[in-house]
């Protein structure tokens, strides 16, 4: 194959955070390295992402949280994780973690910041902080990986606008203000005419944010290490010959050794259809929200080759309840509810019952997990996310945006239900009408005196957060008043594999009697997370990924 050679001390198979982290880790330890992925785009999932990266106690965390430390985040961990991981891994990664990020960042591509205030979701345990350990990377120019830049898997559709044009967290106010902020409108106009010249220039806006910065930062220092990258590539056998050396059958007969061994980063067993129906609740997601890299054909292999699953993990993947909707262009849309709708004032989600099943400011994570817990016999599968008008106008919903003039197309697709009663809404849901007036009645109450008595919500500062600072009593909870309301269907959607294959401290494969299996490593979701099947803060898959990654690739060279 086209600038790939035949030999090479360590081999990457999957291009996500975890995969360049990896190869990036190998190559910065002296290694001739090669990254394998199989789709056409590089960034699996992590493209996709926000990129929230949860590394504690690194220099960028210490600047914002001085007082946080290590003993604190394994303390905080082992009350969210308890048994269902091993904690020695949460100790190496806690060990590691700030380490690794100071042996990639000395590369002048790579460049992460933390955020002033983000909190952990599981904020009601001791050891929590609302700053300091989630990270992200620095917007990147992609204009300077060159042709490169087509290699970055696009953004999700509907996290983008005006046809692909990237935003983050700091321009949404600017946008929400440009008609009564002549600061924002400059902001605005700034950032939009760049990305229309750039759209011209280059075929798609350069300021990758996010997870395609993510990638983009790992790609460009790739690069200029020296790693060889194909695309399109299939890994069909994998054949040990001894000695941690492992030779690659690639599709198409071309064989490739890796002399050092080799890294597992391909994103988990969650689209193998058989291991996605065996190990995944019932009834199964229909639709992933995730990158449709992750066949779990390597597992196959590996798994024939002595390694295995845990099965201690409270979930076996890593939930967001999402919205769908069909595109133009036929594909369908999972949109995943993360922050934006749930938590807002004037808005609430029940089953077919119409009330009220979950605290809905909980992650995203927690959400879907109740979901399954209250479903009987679709009872709460799809769920109902319902708004009132106001709440709608002010927040959206979904893929229907803040302030949003045009609700036709969404409602004529059936995607935004529309009821000019409760009574109205509730009967074009199917779902109990007097249940969920009750429903309203007591949220409406609760709006007032600021306390949720039924579900809590709105009690933790990463509850709060996620609500509307300009609104009191307590910023998750409003009334709901003004017809028409609104309601979209919620369903499970999985976002990245909890359940991985088992590891050592090392982040090498063992097997069922602790024995390593030798030149081979697993990171990111092909590793059994770390935090097993629990989601304690933001960022805990790309950040434990990029810390396995360097840690696999230490040890595949020899360093560690």
């Amino acid at each position: 194959m086209s600038g790939m050679a035949t030999e090479y001390d360590v081999v990457v198979l999957g291009s996500g955070a975890a995969g360049m982290s990896a190869a990036v880790s190998a190559a910065l330890a002296g290694g001739r390295v090669l990254l394998v992925e199989r789709t056409e785009f590089l960034g699996g999932t992590s493209a996709y992402s926000g990129a929230t990266t949860w590394i504690p106690n690194t220099d960028h965390g210490v600047e914002v949280n001085p007082d946080d430390s290590p003993e604190n985040v394994l303390g905080f961990l082992d009350r969210a994780v308890g048994n269902r991981a091993p904690r020695a891994m949460r100790e190496v990664f806690v060990r590691r973690g700030p380490e690794a990020l100071r042996v990639l960042e000395s590369r002048p591509e790579i460049a992460f910041r933390a955020r002033p205030f983000h909190p952990d979701y599981l904020y009601e345990l001791e050891g929590s902080t609302s700053c300091g350990r989630a990270l992200e990377p620095e917007p990147f120019d992609g204009s300077q990986l060159g042709d490169d830049l087509n290699l970055i898997r696009p953004p999700i559709p509907e996290f983008t606008i005006l046809g692909g044009m990237m935003i983050d967290r700091d321009d949404i106010p600017h946008l929400l203000k440009m008609k009564t902020s002549l600061k924002s409108l400059a902001y605005s106009v700034q950032i939009v005419a760049k990305y229309y010249l750039q759209k011209a220039r280059y075929g798609r806006g350069t300021r990758l944010l996010m997870g395609n910065a993510l990638i983009g930062r790992f790609l460009a220092a790739a690069r200029k290490l020296g790693v060889d990258i194909v695309t399109q590539t299939q890994v069909t056998r994998i054949e040990p010959q001894g000695d941690g050396i492992q030779r690659l059958v690639l599709a198409g007969g071309h064989t490739v050794t890796a002399k050092k061994g080799i890294i597992l980063a391909t994103g988990g067993f969650t689209r193998h259809p058989d291991k996605r129906a065996r190990m995944l609740p019932s009834p199964q997601p229909e639709v992933s929200p995730s990158a449709p890299g992750h066949t779990g054909e390597l597992h196959d292999i590996v798994l024939g080759l002595g390694a295995y699953y845990s099965d201690s993990s409270a979930q076996p993947c890593f939930w967001a309840p999402v919205s769908i909707r069909k595109r133009r262009d036929g594909t369908m849309a999972a949109f995943p509810h993360f922050v934006l709708d749930r938590s807002k004032p004037g808005v609430l989600s029940v089953g077919k019952d119409g009330r009220r099943f979950v605290n809905e400011s909980r992650s995203y994570h927690d959400f879907v997990s109740a979901m399954y817990a209250a479903d009987r016999d679709g009872s709460h599968i799809p769920a109902f996310l319902i708004a009132d008008a106001t709440a709608l106008r002010k927040f959206g919903l979904g893929m229907v945006i803040p302030g949003q003039k045009n609700l036709k197309p969404f409602i004529d697709e059936g995607y935004l239900v529309p009821g000019a009663t409760l009574s109205e809404l509730a009967g074009r849901l199917e779902i109990d009408a007097d249940g969920l007036a009750e429903s309203v009645a007591r949220m409406n109450e609760f709006a007032r005196t600021g306390v949720d008595e039924d579900f809590h919500r709105g009690e933790t500062v990463y509850e709060r957060v996620n609500g509307d600072a300009m609104h009191s009593p307590n910023p998750t909870l409003g009334a709901m008043k003004t017809a028409p309301y609104y309601a979209v269907r919620l369903f499970p959607g999985d976002i990245g594999a909890a359940t991985g294959l088992m590891t050592n401290e090392k982040a090498q494969l063992i097997q069922q009697d602790g024995s390593p299996i030798d030149g081979i490593y697993a990171c990111g979701a092909d590793m059994n997370s770390i935090m097993g099947g629990i989601y304690p803060g933001p960022g805990i898959t790309i950040g434990p990924g990029i810390v396995f990654g360097y840690v696999a690739a230490r040890a595949a060279m020899g360093l560690d």
